[in-house]
């Protein structure tokens, strides 16, 4: 029986058409009807690393949670697009200095970087660094007051101190010394984060004489708001230091403007006041660190010494808590990677062959980045020096072998085994 070809909605005569209506074409239903469920979150592995939710977002990029695959340890990706940096002043060049400074930087007060990877397909960079739970500006933010007590930002700033007399020691000037650059761990542990502005000076220079400023206006010296050709790169630094310790004390800025310029003109006057309830301890201190003479201003070396530093102050109020992430509102900040790992076991034995998440291809692990912690591999030279050599670039039988067995010991392991087997197999045949 021959069926005949339906016929085009253009060709129904007008009266026919409005005979037959619209509900033959659009079914209609009611709004309580419709049934909304959340977006499944697949799995995505970029290299080892288990992608997780956003934590954060930037001019440069987007920062991710991640799940390192081999030693479970919770981490941070920032993700960099080539084309993005290109369209931002210097922003290839922050980022590959950047890169440069954290690798050779190892310090508690100082965020440490990890991993860095490559993605020449897509143009792809991700920065692998060190988690921490949120940032001193988000938890300013989250009280009304936009402080802390005295005692919690006592210690604070003693932990910025300590990373940053490591960094001028390593001969580094950071120039953007601010709340928002100062991230916190779990355990209250204060990281010193992006050095995208950062200047490491000659290993022979015979001071910290600096030329460029790229850091935050309302954090910005009277010698940089006034257009001074050279400064003292230390100094301007203290000076950050001093504002950020005035803010998170009294929930204030020393300097204020309207705009930009006239921000830079009391900058550049120099005069500031000093809330009553600040005490004359923590006045002297904050006068000592936004001196107007930089020769004059506080040394690392006399705010260790000032008795404001030195002393211990009693707990009068109640801290400030890490606040609740600001899209699902858990106060704990529990991992956000938990529900693409239920998505990468979600699944019975006989889908073991499937592709069930995500692997993205073309990851190129740095080679010339020995990844801190990691087992590396001595090759001895000829001239009696080693050469580390990352594990993940060592492919031999023994590692597939390794591969293999982890994923029988392992569950996050498990899904990643069989994707892993094959790159390393295709890196060893070349």
């Amino acid at each position: 029986m021959d069926l005949a070809d339906p016929q085009p909605l253009g060709l129904f005569p007008e009266g026919e058409l409005i005979s037959v209506g619209m509900d033959t074409f659009i079914h209609r239903i009611d709004s309580t009807e419709v049934i909304y469920q959340p977006r499944r979150k697949r799995a995505k592995l970029i290299g080892k690393y288990l992608m997780g939710d956003l934590l954060g977002e930037g001019s440069y990029g987007k920062v991710k949670e991640v799940l390192d695959s081999e030693t479970l340890c919770r981490r941070a990706v920032k993700i960099l697009k080539k084309k993005k940096l290109r369209r931002i002043p210097n922003g290839e060049a922050n980022v590959k200095k950047e890169i440069q400074l954290l690798r050779r930087l190892r310090h508690r007060n100082v965020i440490q970087l990890v991993d860095v990877l490559f993605n020449e397909e897509k143009q792809k960079m991700y920065m692998v660094m060190e988690y921490c739970v949120c940032g001193m500006q988000e938890m300013l933010d989250s009280v009304p007051e936009k402080r802390f007590p005295v005692c919690q930002a006592h210690g604070y700033f003693c932990q910025l101190i300590d990373g940053l007399e490591y960094l001028h020691s390593q001969g580094i000037v950071h120039k953007d010394i601010k709340p928002g650059n100062l991230l916190l761990t779990t355990s209250g542990t204060l990281k010193i984060s992006d050095l995208g502005v950062a200047e490491a000076l000659h290993p022979f220079a015979v001071d910290d004489t600096c030329r460029t400023s790229q850091g935050s206006p309302a954090f910005q010296p009277p010698e940089i708001a006034n257009g001074l050709d050279t400064f003292s790169g230390f100094k301007v630094d203290i000076w950050s230091a001093g504002v950020t310790l005035y803010n998170i004390t009294t929930g204030l800025y020393p300097f204020e403007g309207d705009n930009i310029y006239k921000l830079f003109e009391n900058i550049g006057r120099g005069d500031f006041t000093i809330p009553c309830d600040c005490g004359p301890p923590l006045s002297d201190l904050l006068r000592g660190m936004l001196e107007y003479e930089p020769a004059k201003r506080f040394s690392i070396r006399q705010i260790r010494q000032h008795s404001w530093f030195r002393k211990k102050h009693p707990l009068a109020e109640t801290l400030v808590p890490i606040p609740p992430s600001p899209d699902t509102k858990d106060r704990w900040r529990s991992m956000t990677v938990v529900p693409y790992l239920e998505d990468l076991h979600g699944h019975t034995e006989e889908d073991e062959d499937e592709e069930l998440f995500d692997l993205e291809d073309g990851i190129i692990y740095t080679q010339d980045f020995t990844v801190p912690g990691q087992v590396m591999e001595e090759e001895a030279g000829q001239n009696g020096q080693s050469r580390s050599v990352p594990r993940a670039l060592c492919v031999n039988g023994t590692e597939i072998g390794r591969v293999k067995a982890d994923a029988r010991s392992n569950p996050v392991r498990k899904a990643c085994a069989s994707s892993k087997i094959r790159r390393l197999s295709a890196c060893k045949q070349q």
